[in-house]
């Protein structure tokens, strides 16, 4: 009987070991997991433990930032609202900008004091009023992180608090940046170096010192912890491409920057975006069997813009087959073309017809027929 019950046990918990990833560990035990990936075009230049699940401490509070830009792009606050602090600011912890129940604060002043001051009483005003709770915005955070595709992350609270049930990825981290840089009302809580509030007596300083020392700084943000090591996610813009590093559990402040840095001096070097050529000239029609016209016109459903490094050459290889029998849909795909680098595949577009093809009846037949004779 004990057999038995040992077995059950130990296939429960192989269950739950499937279900949910490995929780992190103290950041003492890690290595320092890195990713940089092109904004623009969403493309990952290089990598390190990028997959491995970590603790990222108050870089949960882009999240924040994203979801109150989001209220925002619906209208349902602006930058002007002003909020009322509530009960759960009082006793909070960690940096904060002394806000006290029943004080009121702009959703800019918000902004500012929960990117560029790293403020928690901030994030439990813009959770409190934006979702009515924190436990429901933590709700909302984690849908959000679900929707943008971070698959490999948690989040316990709006501030960033060290938890076991809070974790991400570098990569993932990376989605959450990309998405928050295009929250254009959020450009100047990410790149502020230092600032006032509430009416000058709150000075702001962003512990993301590339607002301050980088020309091509578009922002994002810095945090550590006790758990999370020195974590830093950091954008710049250059000849059009748009740079993300993503650095986790750095071991001190100091080299987090300096990996950035390098990250993103190597990606403006040794990468480019391009456009892969392929002339429309070469869009052979395709032949159709059975139906009302004998061939149709293609057209590219797309054209990516690839990021690929320095000097590639792209080479395009349309796959299409001999014919297409018909009843054939508008814009329906009928074949792809291929981006290679090399022998690396780069992406795939799918080709399209340009207009609807029906099947030929006797009645059409008879019409076609009637036309030509007397046209």
């Amino acid at each position: 009987m004990l057999r038995k019950q040992t077995v059950l046990f130990l296939s429960v918990i192989a269950m739950i070991m499937q279900i949910f990833p490995a929780l992190p560990v103290h950041a003492e035990e890690q290595e320092i997991a890195f990713l940089l990936m092109e904004a623009n075009t969403g493309s990952i230049l290089k990598q390190e433990y990028a997959d491995e699940i970590r603790p990222v401490g108050s870089l949960a509070k882009l999240m924040t930032a994203y979801l109150t830009a989001k209220a925002i792009e619906k209208q349902e606050i602006s930058l002007d609202t002003v909020m009322t602090a509530g009960e759960s600011v009082t006793g909070m912890q960690g940096a904060v900008i002394w806000l006290k129940a029943g004080d009121q604060i702009t959703v800019r002043e918000l902004l500012l004091g929960l990117i560029t001051g790293n403020a928690n009483d901030t994030a439990a005003v813009l959770a409190d009023r934006i979702s009515g709770s924190s436990e429901r915005f933590v709700m909302d955070m984690n849908a959000a992180a679900f929707d943008l595709g971070m698959k490999l992350t948690r989040f316990a609270n709006p501030q960033g608090f060290d938890e076991l049930q809070a974790y991400s990825t570098a990569y993932d981290m990376a989605l959450l940046c990309r998405a928050v840089l295009g929250c254009p009302v959020l450009e100047e809580c990410l790149t502020t170096w230092r600032t006032f509030i509430l009416n000058h007596t709150v000075e702001l300083v962003n512990e993301n010192t590339f607002t301050r020392t980088l020309t091509s700084c578009k922002g994002l943000k810095a945090s550590h912890s006790a758990e999370s090591g020195y974590c830093l996610t950091a954008a710049a813009e250059s000849d059009g491409m748009t740079c993300i590093a993503v650095i986790l559990n750095a071991p001190d402040e100091d080299s987090r920057f300096v990996l950035a840095k390098k990250l993103l001096n190597a990606g403006f070097s040794q990468y480019q975006i391009t456009l892969p050529a392929f002339a429309e000239e070469f869009l052979r029609p395709l032949k159709i069997h059975g139906g009302t016209e004998s061939s149709v016109l293609l057209e590219l459903s797309s054209q990516p813009a690839l990021t690929v490094p320095a000097g590639t050459q792209i080479q395009a290889v349309m796959v299409l087959p001999e014919f297409a029998e018909a009843p054939v849909k508008y814009h329906q795909q009928v074949g792809r073309v291929c981006f290679y680098q090399d022998k690396t595949l780069l992406c795939e577009c799918a080709l399209l017809s340009s207009e609807e093809i029906p099947e030929m009846t006797l009645q059409s037949a008879c019409g076609k027929v009637l036309h030509f004779l007397f046209s």
